[in-house]
């Protein structure tokens, strides 16, 4: 949404400097030796933290029972499409699609969960899931009768394997709302196919010796699966998909010998009406696209080339570089990378640390900023001790903290709330939070979450949504 001249006048002080001057991108005095390692071990919270993994007495049996499911069903799917394959992380390591094992049994109790597939424009066989509210469900926060058609939701993973799976957390806790939620595997990641089909056959083909066309980085297009290229025509043709319908299906190309589905198969749950309250001239189509990581940075540059797209939500990071702020975005972003680093190791960005104390604009300076000075709503949240890793669910071995994706989801919830369903945007300023989190065996248990106690004390979370400006919620320095 535009705002008034003095954000013009911020947009011209952005063009020659990009990161606010002052205290936002001077170092902060570093945090006691104690406070810092309590820090770090707080980013393994979810693996060592109360209710995490290890201190979870129905994770393990879960997880355990979930690889057996999940492996099968993977191997079943593989022996009927022989010409598919899928030669990723996903399909050849035991557990790595399962997700959060607590939340076994969410399909059938607490919604549906449909799974689709499609072909992408290179003729490769892309797997997801989409979910949606169960019939006759009332709003688990609120007690309200969902009652659809409801906005829609894409999803795309982020790289380094990233699988659809792993944000079936995300994809559960909007459908229990009242959203469809598509999330999928893009090209070579989780149980999608790796080659492409350029010939149109039945067999997969590519020439790897030709020149590069477009933004790939081969003459095999989508090899690389790590590749931006992957993650931003993926959520492109999975938007296609999306919005596919009877009588306006989904072209699969070069789709022979592949069980795809010739539209959205949820089609009617979705609400086409054009949207009279949208925030952006134009951009009626109650859909948001989100991502995370390298489907973060994909997702930053679509919503600004896809008109069909109303608000973005990109964990860790929203991108400014390359690409337009032309819709509302929510940026969710993190402490760490893949890695947890001592706060005197905070000079470079989170996946490549450098010596220097944390700069409390830096996180603002990536994405946040230029939607500020491009007019559009924006907020920023930067749970305290997160890493890259909060948005995915793995088991065991990679750092997360212990309520940094519940935080998320909350703060996601509300967003879509007010960007796709006119809430009031105050609920983006609560201090606390009710959250539904799985414990196992079928059940979810109520927690609170405190809003100022689980943002960062090192990097600044901020809003500037309609009347509602605060660039620096708790006080961390900007």
């Amino acid at each position: 949404m535009r705002r008034t001249i003095a954000a013009v006048a911020t947009a011209m002080a952005l063009v020659a400097a990009p990161v606010q001057a002052g205290a936002a991108t001077t170092p902060a005095p570093g945090p006691s030796v104690v406070d810092d390692l309590a820090n770090m071990a707080d980013a393994y919270g979810r693996i060592t933290g109360p209710g995490g993994q290890l201190r979870n007495g129905n994770y393990l049996p879960a997880l355990v029972r979930q690889i057996g499911l999940l492996s099968a069903a993977q191997l079943a799917a593989q022996a009927v499409t022989p010409t598919r394959l899928s030669l990723t992380a996903g399909t050849l390591v035991p557990g790595w699609n399962v997700g959060n094992p607590l939340r076994a049994g969410w399909a059938g109790t607490r919604g549906v969960a449909t799974p689709v597939a499609f072909t992408n424009r290179f003729g490769a066989l892309l797997r997801g899931t989409v979910y949606t509210p169960k019939p006759g469900a009332t709003d688990p926060y609120t007690g309200a009768p969902l009652t659809g058609p409801f906005p829609g939701v894409v999803v795309t993973p982020g790289s380094v394997q990233g699988s659809a799976g792993m944000y079936a957390w995300l994809a559960q806790d909007l459908a229990e709302r009242g959203y469809v939620v598509l999330v999928y595997d893009v090209q070579g990641q989780g149980s999608s196919e790796t080659l492409p089909h350029t010939t149109g056959s039945i067999f997969p083909f590519c020439n790897p010796l030709a020149p590069a066309q477009d933004t790939e980085m081969t003459g095999c297009p989508g090899v690389p699966f790590q590749q931006e290229a992957n993650f931003v025509k993926g959520t492109e043709d999975a938007i296609d998909f999306f919005l596919s319908t009877p009588t306006a299906p989904y072209a699969n190309p070069a789709s022979a010998g592949a069980p795809v589905n010739a539209f959205n198969p949820v089609w009617e749950q979705f609400d086409s009406s054009p949207d009279p309250a949208a925030a952006t001239p134009g951009r009626t189509t109650r859909l948001a696209i989100v991502g995370h990581s390298l489907g973060g940075s994909a997702v930053s540059k679509v919503q600004g080339t896809d008109e069909r797209v109303a608000t973005v939500v990109a964990l860790d990071k929203l991108q400014a570089d390359g690409a337009v702020p032309s819709v509302p975005a929510l940026a969710v972003q993190s402490e760490y990378g893949f890695t947890v680093s001592p706060a005197a190791l905070s000079g470079g960005d989170t996946l490549l640390p450098a010596p220097g104390q944390p700069v409390p604009g830096r996180e603002r300076a990536s994405g946040f900023d230029a939607w500020q000075a491009a007019g559009q709503d924006a907020l920023l949240v930067v749970p305290r001790a997160s890493t890259h890793l909060e948005y995915t669910d793995i088991p065991y071995v990679l750092p997360a903290s212990r309520f940094g994706q519940a935080l998320t989801s909350v703060y996601v919830q509300a967003w879509l709330g007010h960007q796709l369903k006119d809430e009031p945007a105050e609920a983006l300023l609560a201090t606390s939070f009710r959250y539904l989190e799985p414990t196992g065996k079928g059940r979810w248990a109520p927690v609170t979450l405190q809003r100022d106690a689980l943002l960062s004390t090192r990097y600044c979370s901020a809003i500037d949504v309609g009347p509602l400006l605060d660039d620096d919620l708790t006080g961390v320095g900007c």
